[in-house]
């Protein structure tokens, strides 16, 4: 796919991930008469979230016919696309619904095994953080790049956890933190997580395991804003999920370090 293709797709997602937001938004404002279903352990899913992700589809295969789409709610369609397109329609789903404003739509497109957009957008806050392979990240349209905090104890991490993994190795992981005098915080959100980290609000993000609708367009926009990542789609990334760290240059070797991540 050449570089005018990943434009116009660049720009189509940012239209697109408004309107999801604007839809999103209708439904989080008449939350309590959602229809809602577990997915798993403190894992909700609401008729807001397979709405917003048949709306996103729906858009992009009017434009992009030939493209695939990975989503969190509707699993792969079009799968043996060249490129596809990765979807969380409503990431921080028992935010949403309890009311907290911290949840986003998140859209990534990959394509030649990286991710080459990434599109995130709160439209509570009215944040959209936007990045496109080698040309730089964006919030609202100003340029963003991560922190340069160097040391461990002027740190703050965001950290998410998913009970499909055990408990036990999670609580060492943030007993070592604290021991580095390392802070963290827990959003509830793993893009937002990651967009806080491209904007420098935290100073890097991790989780064990996490899946790629939750990351594929925050890795995008932490890579352009200057950070540093693990390789998350190594391993099937991209359709199993992975480990995630991001962060930025000075902290990542002693996070990963702290973490256990294999380099």
């Amino acid at each position: 796919m050449d570089a005018d293709e990943i434009e116009i797709r660049y720009w189509a997602a940012q239209g697109v991930v408004r309107e999801a937001g604007r839809l999103a938004a209708e439904h989080y404002h008449r939350r309590a008469e959602l229809a809602v279903e577990r997915k798993g352990t403190q894992d909700p899913v609401s008729e807001a979230d397979r709405a917003c992700e048949d709306m996103i589809v729906g858009a992009l295969h009017k434009l992009f016919p030939d493209d695939g789409f990975l989503g969190e709610e509707r699993g792969a369609q079009n799968a043996g696309a060249p490129a596809t397109w990765i979807i969380d329609p409503i990431d921080g789903t028992a935010n949403f619904l309890r009311g907290i404003p911290l949840w986003c739509v998140s859209l990534g497109f990959h394509a030649g095994n990286d991710f080459v957009i990434g599109v995130i957008y709160n439209p509570i806050s009215e944040e959209l953080y936007a990045g496109r392979q080698g040309k730089g990240a964006t919030l609202n349209g100003r340029h963003i790049q991560v922190s340069q905090v160097e040391s461990l104890e002027d740190a703050r991490l965001g950290i998410g956890f998913s009970y499909r993994r055990p408990v036990a190795p999670h609580a060492e992981a943030i007993k070592r933190l604290l021991d580095a005098n390392c802070e963290y915080s827990r959003l509830g959100s793993g893009a937002l997580g990651l967009a806080f980290t491209a904007d420098g609000r935290l100073d890097g993000y991790w989780e064990a395991h996490i899946n790629s609708w939750d990351v594929a367009a925050g890795l995008c926009i932490l890579r352009e804003a200057g950070g540093q990542m693990n390789d998350f789609l190594g391993k099937d990334g991209l359709h199993k999920g992975n480990t995630v760290l991001a962060t930025n240059r000075h902290l990542y070797s002693p996070l990963s370090a702290l973490l256990k991540i294999a380099p």
